[in-house]
């Protein structure tokens, strides 16, 4: 059975509740150019130098990158303490987004949730600090746009994580600790995790990994790659004390760029629905007891009534193979590519039942306007 990283921190706030101490963040349950890969010859009597890997200077990364990262403090009244406010400090970068005018700030939305437009400012590395002129926000993703007026702005240039190689040199900027503008280095570990756990309201689970440092306050903070493009917007760890271990989680910028477009030009962003839930484990024992020869796909393990799945004829117990041409490769991966279904469209669905395949055709829903979506109407045993 996959295993599942055991703790995950939302690390981009460091929160405080005003009037008290310190208590950042809860534990929270379950192209860069690399060096030439390959080995040198290594022949007798070669300088030392030829046999030395290449590591890349990171200077012009930072002094490019350096100023169009902020640091971002919001404030919002309790919801459990009468009279006291609860402040949060994180991260952000600013950038300019594709067909959008002026200059706007990235962050997770739990750096700013809850928070205002009046209730957030941002430090710049010159020492400005401003206020946002308006706020769009995507718990789903965890992703938060801030639109920021003023003169002479700098902003990092956008790049394409879906070309992000493993093994890449990355970087992270960020304010660990209140540390502002503070630099880490890495690689990229892994690419489309989702094993991860974040609790109920983040359900869009797709991670760049890096081992890049990535403590409290870093949160909405850019993962860089050596041509100083933003590749990640830094968002969590995988630790048991809440510190860094390594093993930490930056949301791909392209998936930041579909949020922002839908975001900006609706007000909010719609996701595909077909009214079913996958298992959280799936594993290769369980593949062959139905009969698949490969480890691959998504068990379904709810059915919810009068949905696109249940008038498709999807049951309980079924392995999702494939949604039109596109093979489900897990349960997160089977989740992320329903979300990015628009709805109202048509959608071939490929499930194993019986040791058999079996086509069937879903017409996609939308997940804000599906009612029922709560209520199984049977689960697999």
């Amino acid at each position: 059975m996959r295993r599942r990283l055991g703790y995950l921190l939302f690390v981009g706030s460091c929160s405080f509740l005003g009037g008290v101490g310190a208590s950042w963040c809860g534990r929270v349950g379950n192209p860069a150019r690399a060096a030439d890969p390959s080995p040198p010859a290594g022949l007798p009597g070669a300088p030392i130098a030829e046999l030395r890997p290449a590591v890349p200077s990171f200077e012009t990364v930072v002094r490019r990158s350096m100023p169009s990262v902020v640091a971002i403090e919001s404030s919002r009244p309790s919801q459990k303490t009468k009279g006291k406010t609860v402040e949060e400090s994180g991260s952000g970068v600013l950038v300019n987004l594709p067909g959008q005018q002026g200059v706007f700030a990235i962050t997770n939305n739990h750096v700013i949730s809850g928070a205002a437009a009046e209730q957030i400012t941002l430090s710049l590395s010159d020492s400005r600090v401003l206020r946002p002129s308006r706020v769009w926000t995507d718990p789903e993703s965890d992703i938060a746009i801030l639109a920021v007026p003023g003169e002479r702005l700098p902003t990092a240039p956008l790049g394409d994580s879906d070309s992000a190689r493993l093994g890449m040199w990355v970087l992270a900027i960020g304010s660990p600790f209140g540390l502002n503008q503070t630099v880490t280095h890495g690689i990229l570990s892994a690419r489309e995790r989702g094993q991860v756990s974040l609790g109920s309201t983040i359900r869009i689970k797709d991670f760049l990994q890096t081992d890049a440092a990535i403590n409290p306050g870093s949160s909405g903070g850019p993962l860089l790659n050596l041509d100083s493009e933003v590749i990640g917007i830094n968002t969590a760890i995988a630790s048991t004390s809440g510190n860094n271990t390594g093993v930490s989680f930056s949301i791909p910028i392209n998936r930041v760029k579909r949020v922002a477009k839908e975001l900006l030009e609706r007000g909010a962003v719609s996701r595909g629905y077909l009214g079913l839930q996958v298992a959280g484990a799936f594993d290769a024992s369980d593949a062959l007891r139905l009969g698949l020869d490969r480890h691959a796909g998504a068990l379904v393990e709810s059915v919810y009534p009068e949905t696109p799945a249940a008038m498709a004829g999807i049951r309980p117990g079924d392995v999702l193979l494939k949604l039109d041409d596109i093979a489900v490769r897990d349960e997160n991966h089977c989740i992320n590519l329903i979300a990015d279904l628009a709805p109202g469209r048509r959608v071939r669905v490929e499930f194993w039942r019986d040791r058999r395949s079996v086509s069937s055709e879903a017409v996609v829903g939308d997940w804000a306007s599906s009612p029922g979506r709560l209520k199984p109407v049977a689960t697999a045993p």
